[in-house]
Protein backbone atom coordinates (compact mmCIF):
# COMPACT_ATOMS: atom_id res chain seq x y z
CA UNK A 1 0.00 0.00 0.00
CA UNK A 2 1.55 3.34 -0.90
CA UNK A 3 1.77 5.62 1.99
CA UNK A 4 -0.57 9.40 1.98
CA UNK A 5 0.58 12.03 0.20
CA UNK A 6 1.68 15.48 2.06
CA UNK A 7 -1.22 17.86 2.55
CA UNK A 8 -0.98 21.27 2.42
CA UNK A 9 -3.51 23.46 3.61
CA UNK A 10 -3.46 27.46 3.07
CA UNK A 11 -6.23 29.16 4.98
CA UNK A 12 -8.01 32.28 3.41
CA UNK A 13 -8.00 36.24 4.65
CA UNK A 14 -7.86 37.16 7.85
CA UNK A 15 -7.40 33.70 8.86
CA UNK A 16 -5.10 31.18 10.32
CA UNK A 17 -3.79 27.36 11.12
CA UNK A 18 -6.26 27.32 13.72
CA UNK A 19 -9.47 28.09 11.27
CA UNK A 20 -12.51 25.85 11.78
CA UNK A 21 -11.71 24.04 8.77
CA UNK A 22 -7.82 23.58 9.28
CA UNK A 23 -9.03 22.37 12.34
CA UNK A 24 -11.67 19.51 11.31
CA UNK A 25 -8.43 18.28 8.37
CA UNK A 26 -6.29 18.01 11.54
CA UNK A 27 -8.50 16.31 13.39
CA UNK A 28 -9.48 13.70 10.93
CA UNK A 29 -5.81 13.26 10.00
CA UNK A 30 -4.96 12.73 13.64
CA UNK A 31 -7.40 10.34 14.07
CA UNK A 32 -6.05 8.20 11.16
CA UNK A 33 -2.81 8.77 12.48
CA UNK A 34 -1.88 11.03 9.32
CA UNK A 35 -1.11 13.85 11.23
CA UNK A 36 2.50 14.11 10.04
CA UNK A 37 1.50 14.31 6.79
CA UNK A 38 -0.30 17.73 7.52
CA UNK A 39 1.53 21.07 6.58
CA UNK A 40 -0.43 24.23 7.88
CA UNK A 41 1.72 27.75 7.92
CA UNK A 42 0.44 30.65 8.88
CA UNK A 43 0.63 32.57 5.84
CA UNK A 44 1.80 36.15 5.43
CA UNK A 45 -0.29 39.05 4.16
CA UNK A 46 1.48 39.86 1.16
CA UNK A 47 0.40 37.39 -1.36
CA UNK A 48 3.89 37.68 -2.98
CA UNK A 49 5.44 36.10 0.10
CA UNK A 50 2.27 33.93 0.82
CA UNK A 51 3.39 32.30 -2.79
CA UNK A 52 6.60 32.03 -2.04
CA UNK A 53 6.14 30.45 1.22
CA UNK A 54 3.84 27.91 -0.11
CA UNK A 55 5.68 26.93 -2.71
CA UNK A 56 8.84 26.53 -0.69
CA UNK A 57 6.91 24.02 1.60
CA UNK A 58 5.52 22.50 -1.52
CA UNK A 59 9.41 21.94 -3.33
CA UNK A 60 10.35 19.19 -0.71
CA UNK A 61 7.83 16.71 -1.55
CA UNK A 62 7.23 15.34 -5.37
CA UNK A 63 3.94 16.47 -7.09
CA UNK A 64 2.75 13.01 -7.03
CA UNK A 65 3.13 13.17 -3.37
CA UNK A 66 1.31 16.27 -2.37
CA UNK A 67 -1.95 18.00 -2.50
CA UNK A 68 -3.27 20.81 -1.50
CA UNK A 69 -6.48 22.38 -0.04
CA UNK A 70 -7.20 25.59 -0.01
CA UNK A 71 -10.47 28.07 1.54
CA UNK A 72 -11.22 31.22 0.40
CA UNK A 73 -7.85 33.02 -0.47
CA UNK A 74 -6.35 29.67 0.15
CA UNK A 75 -8.16 28.29 -2.76
CA UNK A 76 -7.06 30.92 -4.59
CA UNK A 77 -3.38 30.07 -3.75
CA UNK A 78 -3.83 26.68 -3.90
CA UNK A 79 -5.43 26.78 -7.17
CA UNK A 80 -2.26 28.78 -8.40
CA UNK A 81 -0.04 26.39 -7.07
CA UNK A 82 -1.83 23.39 -8.83
CA UNK A 83 -1.78 25.05 -12.22
CA UNK A 84 2.25 25.63 -11.38
CA UNK A 85 3.00 22.34 -9.28
CA UNK A 86 0.35 19.74 -11.45
CA UNK A 87 -0.68 18.46 -8.33
CA UNK A 88 -4.55 18.06 -6.70
CA UNK A 89 -6.52 20.49 -4.82
CA UNK A 90 -9.47 20.86 -3.15
CA UNK A 91 -10.80 24.52 -3.46
CA UNK A 92 -13.32 25.20 -0.34
CA UNK A 93 -15.21 28.53 -1.39
CA UNK A 94 -12.51 29.67 -3.00
CA UNK A 95 -11.62 33.30 -4.24
CA UNK A 96 -11.56 32.98 -8.33
CA UNK A 97 -10.37 37.02 -8.42
CA UNK A 98 -9.43 38.09 -5.15
CA UNK A 99 -8.74 41.74 -6.41
CA UNK A 100 -12.86 42.36 -6.35
CA UNK A 101 -13.23 41.66 -2.73
CA UNK A 102 -10.08 42.38 -1.06
CA UNK A 103 -9.31 46.05 -2.95
CA UNK A 104 -11.80 47.60 0.19
CA UNK A 105 -9.73 45.87 2.90
CA UNK A 106 -6.89 47.82 1.75
CA UNK A 107 -4.97 49.32 5.19
CA UNK A 108 -4.83 47.95 9.12
CA UNK A 109 -7.09 44.96 10.03
CA UNK A 110 -6.89 42.05 11.97
CA UNK A 111 -6.43 38.51 12.04
CA UNK A 112 -9.49 36.66 13.03
CA UNK A 113 -8.23 34.23 15.28
CA UNK A 114 -5.55 36.45 17.45
CA UNK A 115 -7.00 39.68 16.76
CA UNK A 116 -3.38 40.51 16.04
CA UNK A 117 -3.58 43.36 13.47
CA UNK A 118 -1.54 43.49 10.18
CA UNK A 119 -1.23 45.81 7.25
CA UNK A 120 -2.72 44.51 3.53
CA UNK A 121 -0.65 47.73 1.22
CA UNK A 122 -2.22 48.65 -1.60
CA UNK A 123 0.61 46.66 -3.58
CA UNK A 124 -1.17 43.50 -2.84
CA UNK A 125 -3.64 44.00 -5.45
CA UNK A 126 -1.14 43.94 -8.38
CA UNK A 127 0.32 40.75 -6.66
CA UNK A 128 -2.39 38.89 -6.71
CA UNK A 129 -3.39 40.00 -10.00
CA UNK A 130 0.24 38.41 -10.88
CA UNK A 131 -1.36 35.32 -9.38
CA UNK A 132 -4.45 34.99 -11.02
CA UNK A 133 -4.90 31.70 -13.19
CA UNK A 134 -7.83 32.60 -16.04
CA UNK A 135 -8.34 29.21 -17.16
CA UNK A 136 -7.70 26.24 -15.47
CA UNK A 137 -5.78 23.68 -17.39
CA UNK A 138 -6.35 20.24 -15.95
CA UNK A 139 -9.99 20.24 -14.52
CA UNK A 140 -9.81 16.67 -13.06
CA UNK A 141 -7.05 17.96 -10.80
CA UNK A 142 -9.25 19.97 -8.94
CA UNK A 143 -12.42 19.14 -6.22
CA UNK A 144 -14.36 22.35 -5.69
CA UNK A 145 -16.42 22.59 -2.77
CA UNK A 146 -18.90 25.76 -2.92
CA UNK A 147 -21.74 26.75 -0.66
CA UNK A 148 -24.56 28.48 -2.47
CA UNK A 149 -25.29 30.45 0.71
CA UNK A 150 -21.67 32.28 0.64
CA UNK A 151 -22.42 35.72 2.14
CA UNK A 152 -18.87 36.84 0.77
CA UNK A 153 -17.92 35.13 -2.24
CA UNK A 154 -20.75 34.10 -5.51
CA UNK A 155 -20.58 30.89 -5.59
CA UNK A 156 -21.39 31.07 -9.62
CA UNK A 157 -18.27 32.56 -10.09
CA UNK A 158 -16.72 29.35 -8.62
CA UNK A 159 -18.78 27.12 -10.42
CA UNK A 160 -17.81 28.68 -13.84
CA UNK A 161 -14.29 29.11 -13.40
CA UNK A 162 -13.81 25.33 -11.86
CA UNK A 163 -16.09 23.63 -15.06
CA UNK A 164 -15.32 20.53 -16.20
CA UNK A 165 -13.76 19.62 -12.25
CA UNK A 166 -15.55 17.77 -10.10
CA UNK A 167 -17.64 20.30 -7.84
CA UNK A 168 -20.02 19.69 -4.76
CA UNK A 169 -22.14 22.79 -4.80
CA UNK A 170 -23.71 22.77 -1.11
CA UNK A 171 -27.60 24.45 -1.25
CA UNK A 172 -27.14 26.98 1.63
CA UNK A 173 -24.70 26.98 3.89
CA UNK A 174 -22.35 30.30 4.54
CA UNK A 175 -18.47 31.04 2.93
CA UNK A 176 -17.35 29.05 6.58
CA UNK A 177 -18.79 26.01 5.37
CA UNK A 178 -19.81 25.71 8.62
CA UNK A 179 -20.96 22.17 8.43
CA UNK A 180 -17.62 21.04 6.98
CA UNK A 181 -16.95 18.13 9.26
CA UNK A 182 -19.60 16.24 6.91
CA UNK A 183 -17.12 16.81 4.10
CA UNK A 184 -14.04 16.27 5.16
CA UNK A 185 -14.03 12.74 4.27
CA UNK A 186 -14.38 13.46 0.55
CA UNK A 187 -12.03 15.68 0.64
CA UNK A 188 -9.18 13.49 1.95
CA UNK A 189 -10.27 11.03 -0.02
CA UNK A 190 -10.06 13.56 -3.11
CA UNK A 191 -6.32 14.14 -2.03
CA UNK A 192 -5.54 10.41 -1.78
CA UNK A 193 -5.07 10.75 2.31
CA UNK A 194 -8.02 7.92 2.78
CA UNK A 195 -9.31 5.19 0.49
Amino acid sequence: MTAAPYLLYLHGFRSSPGSMKARVVQAALEQRGLLERLICPQLPASPQAAMTLALSLAARHAPDNLAIVGSSLGGFYACALAERLGVRAVVINPSVDPTRNLAHHVGVTTNWHSAEPFEFRPEYIDELNALRVARITQPERYFLLAATGDEVLDYRDMVAHYAGARQHVIAGSDHAVSEFAQYVDDVLAFCGMVS
